[in-house]
């Protein structure tokens, strides 16, 4: 067996999915993937608060509250969520959707140091209709199966209150129920 000299830093660099370093949600370090995904330049992100990537500040806000509840122990944490582009290419959106996942290094301290993975889902899913902050994330949470109860629960809401926004939703996708809409929240 032949050892390879490995290069770590072409590796991050050239990996085929997004990567951010944090510390505090301030990026710390990306790769090229990251920065042509978000249109950015890199002096656009490093040192910045992951808050320029989300919509709205009340989005960023309950996303590292929701990160922080549901690390399992190892530190891990994965969704569906809709971002935003610093400058989006001719023909391509500001907001998408985008699987994130990551790990943070102390799971004791969810947001101290973590490791994040990003993966552009516009190709296979589009946003169709002008949503609310608060109508992006049941619509998330949708996708994943998750009952409104569940939803509730995870956004500290009354699950009465998912049900008003699943029937905005569903009025803006023009969807008969529930599964429709999410047939249509997932198609292109």
């Amino acid at each position: 067996m032949v050892a390879l000299d490995l290069d770590y830093r072409i590796a991050f660099d050239l990996a085929p999915v997004g990567l951010i370093l944090s510390r505090r949600r301030l990026m710390v370090d990306c790769n090229q993937h990251v920065l042509a995904m978000f249109g950015a330049q890199r002096a656009q992100l490093i040192g910045q608060s992951f808050e320029v990537l989300y919509p709205s500040h009340a989005e960023f806000e309950r996303t590292g509250a929701r990160i922080a509840a549901s690390l399992d122990r190892a530190g891990r944490y994965a969704d569906d969520r809709v971002m935003k582009r610093l400058t989006a290419p001719a023909g391509q959106e500001t907001l998408f959707w985008c699987h994130v996942s990551g790990r943070a290094l102390d799971p004791a301290d969810p947001h101290a140091a973590g490791i994040w993975s990003f993966d552009d889902l516009s190709a296979k899913r589009q946003i169709k209709a002008e949503l609310t902050p608060r109508e992006r994330e049941i619509a998330a949470l949708l996708v994943e199966g998750l009952t409104s109860k569940l939803i509730g629960r995870r956004l500290g809401i009354s699950p009465r209150t998912v049900d008003v926004y699943r029937a905005r939703l569903m009025r803006k996708y023009e969807a008969a129920t529930t599964p429709e809409l999410v047939n249509k929240l997932l198609s292109t």
